[in-house]
């Protein structure tokens, strides 16, 4: 079993940064590969950024260029660094594994992106 908890979030204004971390429990995070969605209000929850074990990362066409994923295994922690916020930034963030036939998630972190 994996729990994951993320933190980072906040509040920012247009075109701040944030970096947002998801730590992982477990001797096995070395092993996962990490996904990071976001949750606008009233939307569906949508993918963003994931990052292979092996460090290989992937984004979304929306967020290239802004969203960075990277991770710390001594750490067992990833993290999403994401720069010139936008209000449509706002949105609940988490993050993701799946292992063992199961998908795991973490509870998620606030963003809000407002002058």
């Amino acid at each position: 079993q994996v729990q994951l908890v993320e933190s980072g979030g906040g509040l920012v204004h247009p075109g701040g940064s944030l970096r947002l971390s998801c730590t992982a429990s477990g001797s096995i995070f070395s092993f996962l590969a990490i996904r990071w969605y976001l949750q606008a209000p009233g939307k569906e929850r949508e993918l963003v950024a994931s990052i292979t074990r092996g460090g290989r990362p992937n984004y979304a066409d929306s967020v290239e260029g802004r969203f960075t994923i990277s991770r710390d295994n001594a750490k067992n922690t990833a993290y999403l660094q994401i720069d010139s916020l936008k209000p449509e930034d706002t949105a609940v963030y988490y993050c993701n594994t799946y292992t063992g036939g199961y998908t795991y998630w973490g509870q998620g972190t606030q963003v809000t992106v407002s002058s």
